[in-house]
């Protein structure tokens, strides 16, 4: 018996929604976790130092995103494996090794300089506790979280803290914003042969695409296919490249609305040198009111709340997968031990960096020429992968993804190549 027409209709809404839940899914989450607390650091610094004059990388490096995400979400996809796990079965072990003790110091000092940041946005809003306390505290909750929670619980908490990012799209509007500057930059390209510039431009491609992104978004279509058993078809494929698109639209857009209130407040008013978050945050209250620098803290704190599970887990994906361990969020504790260990440790190991004496500002710069050198080979092998037949079948890669991808190739090897040089030289 066919069900009351007046069922269906009320059913009609939950089922819209549902759709549009389920398709922003892992491309949303990645995409919101590249603008980290470490990440809103870079991008302060670049719209403190210059003003508005790198406003057209956020435009520069979208496709780019777009085209390396989308490959790796492809992978996932059709391989069913991480990207680990692909590069352990068909390509040299040293390769594979190479890759995964060169991320492993790199997340683990992008874990630190995050929890470092939000500690000291923490305590500039409960100035009672001491941002030590504060570090610990968000270390063992997100730790336990994350092992406690099964995915799709984890999965929608992420979803959910990608909205703290709005807040950086807010504060623009608050402030006396010169909307044709903004325009004419977003548009016209401007490059300064200077060490200070070419340096931020460097830091900025680094920070916008970032490796580990690179293996969290391919294990997440996995589980992805694992938990809500999906058979891989056209509309599956269709709703993951909507999904990524979003996702990376969203993360550039917030970068570019962070570069734009530090340079429409702090650079006209002579504030040029931003070390951390806490920096922005600080030098923002004064210029821009109490407003402007509480949702910029807050925004802060939620990306950083999603951004240590996802680098966290991205160290734990790739370990798992190169030693064959089971994995998986979807998981509980006692059937993947390996995967969850290795988390904790790369959060303690972040802990105990806090309390080393390294400043964040020098584990970023760390961070920062690790992934430097990383990344264009990562691009280079997810190429590779996504235009064979024998990995792919006859999912391989369209002339736009190749056009794109061999884009960022090049323009992170340059990058590389230039943060090598302005560093050691």
């Amino acid at each position: 018996m066919k069900p009351h027409s007046t069922n269906n209709h009320h059913r009609k809404p939950a089922s819209r929604w549902s759709r549009l839940t389920r398709k922003l899914g892992p491309g949303l989450v990645t995409g919101a976790s590249d603008d980290d607390p470490s990440g809103i650091a870079t991008y302060s610094q670049a719209g403190a130092g210059f003003g508005l004059s790198t406003l057209w990388t956020s435009l520069l490096t979208l496709p780019m995103m777009i085209a390396v995400q989308e490959m790796c979400a492809r992978i996932g996809l059709v391989t069913r494996k991480g990207l680990t796990e692909i590069i352990r079965l068909y390509y040299p072990k040293p390769v594979l090794w190479l890759i995964v003790l060169v991320s492993f110091p790199a997340i683990i000092l992008n874990i630190g300089a995050n929890l470092s940041g939000m500690g000291a946005v923490a305590n500039m809003l409960a100035p009672d506790i001491p941002a030590p306390v504060f570090n610990i505290l968000f270390g063992i909750s997100i730790t336990y979280l994350t092992i406690a929670l099964p995915y799709r619980k984890i999965a929608n908490i992420l979803r959910w803290l990608c909205l703290s990012l709005l807040c950086y799209m807010i504060v623009p509007f608050l402030i006396n914003t010169d909307w044709p500057q903004v325009f004419w930059h977003s548009l016209v390209p401007e490059i300064r042969w200077d060490k200070d510039f070419i340096m931020i431009i460097v830091a900025v491609l680094g920070t916008t695409i970032s490796p580990y992104l690179f293996f969290w978004q391919t294990s997440m279509e996995v589980e992805e296919v694992k938990v809500r058993r999906l058979v891989v078809d056209k509309r599956v494929l269709d709703d993951m490249q909507q999904d990524v698109r979003g996702g990376m639209f969203f993360s550039n857009l917030v970068a570019f609305f962070i570069i734009l209130t530090t340079g429409s407040v702090m650079f006209p008013a002579g504030v040029r040198n931003i070390s951390t978050v806490q920096d922005a945050a600080v030098a923002l209250r004064p210029l821009a009111g109490d407003m402007s620098y509480l949702l910029f803290s807050v925004g802060v704190l939620g990306t950083g709340l999603l951004s240590v599970p996802v680098l966290a887990g991205a160290m734990s994906y790739m370990v798992s997968e190169a030693f064959g361990w089971k994995e998986g969020l979807n998981k509980k504790f006692h059937q993947a031990r390996g995967f969850y260990v290795v988390m904790m440790v790369s959060i303690l190991s972040a802990l105990l960096i806090n309390f080393s004496g390294l400043s964040p500002m020098r584990a970023l710069i760390l961070t920062a020429v690790v992934y430097g050198l990383m990344a264009p080979v990562v691009i280079a092998i997810i190429l590779h992968i996504c235009n064979n037949r024998l990995i792919m079948g006859d999912r391989v890669n369209g002339r736009w993804s190749n056009i794109f991808g061999w884009a960022a190739l090049l323009l992170m090897s340059a990058a590389g190549i230039t943060l090598l040089f302005y560093t050691f030289f």
